[in-house]
């Protein structure tokens, strides 16, 4: 069962208009980063103090049908707003194609967190030079299925 509740959009236009074109396609549009194409997906979770759903594209990296989500923020020195809502609501529906579908999120740590960073910054290297830019190491979620 998916997420329940009032959805309140990002102030960020194109994060807007991204979520909405990527959902009304079901995922055969809006699919990738802006002006590139690696691929995104949607991840729906519940605000860490509002309480209302939100929905961010991130970078898809997946693995034996797990997924990473990876709190790079473009290298700046604090975490993307989603980092505290993933904390404090750890379920989310994650969007890989026409249906989303829920996911237990935890923090990866240790020699787990290494693993999926490295698959991360493989499968968009992008995060290597974020990692430099910034002193915090960046925080790297597990996203696992539940099944019903």
């Amino acid at each position: 069962m998916t997420l329940q509740g009032e959805y309140e959009p990002s102030t960020a236009q194109w994060v807007r208009d991204q979520v909405a074109a990527y959902e009304a396609s079901g995922g055969r549009e809006a699919n990738t980063l802006r002006s590139s194409r690696d691929p995104i997906v949607v991840i729906t979770s519940v605000g860490a103090k509002s309480g209302k759903l939100r929905k961010n594209p991130v970078m898809r990296v997946e693995k034996d049908g797990r997924y990473a989500a990876v709190a790079s923020y473009g290298g700046r020195p604090d975490n993307p707003t989603w980092y505290a809502n993933f904390l404090a609501h750890p379920v989310v529906d994650l969007q890989d194609g026409p249906e989303p579908k829920p996911y237990a999120v935890r923090l990866a740590e240790g020699g787990e967190r290494a693993e999926w960073w490295d698959h991360a910054v493989r499968t968009w290297p992008t995060y290597a030079s974020y990692q430099e830019r910034t002193d915090r190491e960046i925080p790297v979620f597990i996203l696992e299925p539940i099944e019903d």
